[in-house]
């Protein structure tokens, strides 16, 4: 990533600047860092692989107004004129409390500025996802500062930028001045301003609340979501769905109309201001609702191979309760997560390919309900008895009903040559 623009001498961008992006997420020890789940199904923290290419001229990092009139969200690079426009946001609404900051850094006049808005209007801050350099001048300056167990805050020293992309160190005080102020420990203080401008320090949430920079660590259903802050258009609610599932790919290749639907709703709980856990959570049950209408219209070689999937993920799940929530409850989420991948033979692979093969075909006629809970609840190991014998036996009726209820039976039945 280039170096920032400067102003008065003086830039302090993202992390690694003025190096290639692969050397970037090297020295950060983040290339690769997904959502918190797994590769299959993960959270919607975006990986940091895919925001620090930015441009470091670009335009003020966007900020927005969240739901309810409390919250700020800030979102890119502290360029020229962010501070400016937190300031008639701020003004133009005076019940607000909170900045999220979500950024790679920037100017440090930016950062700073940023930081005097946020002590005179004795807001709190927040990071869900990361800050990094100039960013972490601002957040410090909160009333309550705020991070999620996973977030990253970034620490190293400021620079300016030589011709050819050279990274000239500066003189630190101002920047160690500012952090002693808001009351960080001065040993950390000392780590995070020796740490090379080519390098970044993420210092883990213990090591953060013991130095005073994090006053709490929430979780992520405790406030308002940020993961639309720089895109809440469909597209940008598509595209945090699919870091969720990555199996809802299938569906914008094959059926676009599904994945909108779902990202349609995920983006009314984002505007609505509820938090991560509950956009994910709509996510996860949107898609889990798209699996089963998929597999619903699916051929009988294509649902005795689910079946059989089902099966392995039953005996891998580890507990009863899980267990219970594939083979009883019908969730095809839990059973991708359940077997791990092998040479790419895991369960997600597995559940892709089956649902390429449900997708080509026809949609379903029958309804995508998850059966109701039976009268007698039968332990894990009877259920998986159960499909073990319906899949010896090759019974495609019994099957479809043990996997989307009696209804799909009586549909499939009534669907059969000879039949009126």
């Amino acid at each position: 990533m280039a170096g920032a623009s400067v102003r008065r001498g003086r830039a302090w961008t993202g992390a690694c600047a003025g190096v290639w992006a692969g050397v970037v997420l090297a020295c950060l020890g983040l290339a690769g860092v997904a959502g918190a789940l797994t590769p299959a199904f993960g959270g919607l923290s975006r990986n940091l692989e895919a925001v620090l290419e930015t441009a470091p001229d670009g335009p003020p990092a966007r900020v927005t107004l969240g739901p309810g009139g409390r919250d700020v969200r800030l979102w890119g690079d502290l360029n020229d004129g962010t501070a400016a426009h937190l300031r008639r946001l701020l003004d133009a609404n005076p019940g607000v409390t909170r900045l999220h900051l979500t950024s790679d850094g920037g100017l440090v006049d930016e950062g700073v500025a940023v930081g005097e808005l946020v002590a005179e209007r004795g807001l709190s801050t927040y990071v869900p996802d990361y800050c990094v350099s100039a960013c972490t001048l601002a957040f410090v300056r909160g009333r309550e500062r705020l991070i999620v167990t996973d977030s990253r805050l970034g620490f190293h020293a400021p620079y300016e930028p030589g011709l050819f992309g050279q990274m000239i160190p500066v003189d630190a005080s101002e920047e160690r001045g500012r952090y002693l102020a808001a009351g960080l420990e001065p040993a950390f203080v000392d780590q995070a301003l020796a740490t090379p401008s080519r390098d970044i320090w993420i210092p883990d949430p213990d090591r953060l609340r013991a130095a005073g920079v994090v006053t709490g660590v929430v979780g992520p259903g405790d406030l308002p979501d940020s993961t639309l802050d720089d895109d809440d258009s469909l597209s940008g609610a598509r595209a945090a769905a699919l870091r969720a599932v990555d199996l809802l790919a299938a569906f914008a290749a094959h059926r676009p109309g599904v994945l909108d639907g779902i990202a349609a709703r995920y983006r009314e709980s984002y505007r609505q201001g509820r938090s991560e856990s509950d956009g994910l959570d709509l996510i996860r049950a949107g898609a889990a609702g798209a699996l089963r209408a998929a597999f619903a219209g699916a051929d009988d070689a294509t649902l005795a191979a689910l079946g059989r999937l089902l099966l392995d993920a039953m005996a891998a799940s580890g507990s009863e309760e899980a267990c219970l929530g594939i083979g009883r409850d019908g969730d095809l989420l839990a059973a991708a997560e359940a077997l791990p991948a092998r040479r790419g033979a895991g369960g997600v692979a597995r559940l892709r390919a089956l649902l390429d093969r449900a997708l080509a075909g026809p949609a379903p006629i029958v309804p995508t309900a998850a059966p109701p809970p039976p009268a007698h609840p039968l332990a894990c190991a009877d259920l998986r008895r159960r499909l073990a014998e319906t899949l010896a036996r090759g019974d495609a009726l019994r099957l479809r009903e043990a996997l989307f209820g009696r209804t799909a039976r009586r549909l499939e039945a009534s669907a059969l040559p000879g039949e009126p």
